[in-house]
Parts: C-alpha cells; sequence; structure tokens
C-alpha cells in the first residue's frame, strides 16, 4: 500500500523475455515525477542466459534508482502455451530482483492498468504511450514497453491495491527449507 502524505518511488515493470520495460516514477501528493525509463533487451541465446539479462539489468536499476516499491504487470493467458510460459519466467526474473532488495512487490492486470492510466481497460498501445506522456509531462511518446512499464506503475500510484502484495520484508525466509 502506498503511505499517504510522504512521497515514494515506484518502479514499474513490464516483463518480457526479449525486452522488460521498465518505468521509475515519484509520486508526492497526488504530483507524479518522471524520474527514468527504458528497455532490458536480451540477445538472442538460451532462457538461462536471457532470465540472467534480465535479473542483472533490473538489478542495475533498482541500485540506480532506488524504488521503494514494485508494480508488475501479470503474465495474461496467450494462445501459444509455451510463450505464456516463457513469458512467466521473465516474470519471475523481474519479480526475483525487487524480492533481492526486500522490496514490496505489487501485481496488476493490462486491464487494471489501462483502466487506471486511460480509462478504458481495453486501450490501445498508442493511447496508453500518449496518456503516460500526459500525465509525466513528457516531451514525446516514450517506447512501447517502457510506457506499459511507467503505467503500471501510475497505476500503482493510483491507489490500486493490485491482486497481490508481497510484503518481503515480513516474509522473506533465509535459510534452508521447511
Amino acid at each position: 500500500m502506498l503511505p499517504s502524505g510522504k512521497s515514494i518511488r515506484i518502479l514499474g515493470i513490464d516483463p518480457g523475455l526479449r525486452i522488460t520495460g521498465f518505468g521509475v516514477i515519484e509520486k508526492n501528493g497526488s504530483q507524479l515525477t518522471y524520474l527514468g525509463s527504458g528497455c532490458v533487451v536480451t540477445e538472442k541465446s538460451g532462457l538461462p542466459d536471457r532470465l540472467k539479462t534480465i535479473l542483472d539489468g533490473l538489478n542495475e536499476i533498482i541500485l540506480q534508482h532506488q524504488p521503494e516499491q514494485v508494480a508488475v504487470e501479470q503474465v495474461f493467458v496467450n494462445i501459444n502455451p509455451k510463450s505464456t510460459l516463457l513469458l512467466g519466467q521473465a516474470r519471475g526474473a523481474a519479480i526475483s530482483a525487487a524480492v533481492l532488495h526486500e522490496l514490496s512487490v505489487y501485481e496488476y492486470t493490462a486491464l487494471q492498468i489501462k483502466q487506471s492510466v486511460v480509462g478504458n481497460g481495453h486501450a490501445r498501445k498508442e493511447q496508453v504511450q500518449e496518456m503516460v506522456m500526459r500525465l509525466l509531462r513528457l516531451g514525446e511518446r516514450p517506447r512501447p514497453d517502457a510506457a506499459d512499464a511507467l503505467a503500471c506503475a501510475i497505476c500503482h500510484a493510483h491507489g490500486g491495491t493490485g491482486l497481490l502484495a508481497l510484503s518481503v520484508r515480513n516474509h522473506l525466509k533465509r535459510g534452508g527449507c521447511p
């Protein structure tokens, strides 16, 4: 949950096996401030190498921007089950990066994100890009994956509780198996 009356830095993540978008914003009251965005791009290589690239890339972003909370887009069930499973693994690498830094992770569906940012849960990518640009007062539209990640962060900043709130500080267990 978002604390009231204090600024909070949020990292939004749009996971993907080839391109993982990220966006960092700060919320202070009702004011949103853009801090940075971009993409972690994996090279055509084996799955373990791609997952490591995602984990390492997001680790660097977390160290650089010092977010307090992370908002991640949930995986949608694709027509191709193999694609869905691969996307889920990319998402797992993204969540792992946050958990390694003991950050709280919140998940949102694409429908929730689009509804929160555009006002239409079935908005097109261009509409999301346009609204992200306007809400964050950017000079140009961010790339689609970065825009989706920023939209995820904005959704969280707007008070979404998400479908899952994992407070790592309270639930992280170290050591062997039970």
